[in-house]
């Protein structure tokens, strides 16, 4: 999902216009508040991602203080942010790359450069979103299990483990169970191709 926040209906309207023609599910906000309304209120991140293009420039609520909120909610992964504004300098632009925004444009733009960027921060949202499930179930995983968990990933055998970390071998056996039962995987080869 595109969300397209900036204060003039006709810019808007322009890019929601742009983004159907790609082919890209879009909505528009008229401001930031409008926006972080719709984020807090339990928002759920879209399976083809997130993208957020916003006007750098806007009364109430600027696009650099939009941008400090979803930093500061952990969103920036999961939802690349590329900045739209009449008004750019340099310091402005190296500013807002320096703290992680995935591009700048300065209007006017060139249409297609945008929408391909777009494109490349929904596939960027998508990949962020896997690794931030990925490393939501490895936070579930206790000590031993991740101590096991290294082990696995390095192809040894449930008599070494045990022999190396000091435990019988069907400690080894429940650990690797729960480890597999808690990252959603059936084999030691999904774990490793889920973790890489």
């Amino acid at each position: 999902m595109l969300h397209i926040v900036d204060d003039e209906e006709v810019i808007r309207d322009s890019l929601m216009w742009l983004a159907e023609s790609r082919h890209i599910q879009a909505t528009t906000y008229d401001s930031a508040s409008q926006f972080l309304s719709v984020l807090d209120s339990d928002y759920v991140f879209n399976d083809d991602g997130d993208c957020l293009l916003l006007d750098m420039r806007m009364p109430e609520i600027s696009g650099a203080s939009l941008f400090e909120a979803i930093s500061a909610r952990g969103f920036r992964a999961r939802m690349p942010v590329i900045f739209l504004t009449g008004h750019a300098d340099v310091p402005m632009a190296v500013d807002s790359l320096k703290r992680g925004a995935f591009d700048f444009f300065e209007k006017p733009f060139n249409d297609n450069k945008l929408m391909d960027r777009v494109q490349e921060a929904l596939l960027a949202s998508v990949q962020g979103g896997l690794q931030a499930d990925v490393q939501a179930r490895l936070a579930t995983l206790s000590a031993r299990e991740r101590e096991t968990l290294g082990f696995i990933l390095e192809g040894k055998m449930n008599k070494v483990i045990a022999d190396e970390m000091g435990i019988t071998m069907r400690t080894v056996e429940v650990h690797r169970a729960s480890i597999f039962t808690k990252m959603g995987v059936r084999t030691a080869v999904e774990l490793a191709r889920l973790i890489q």
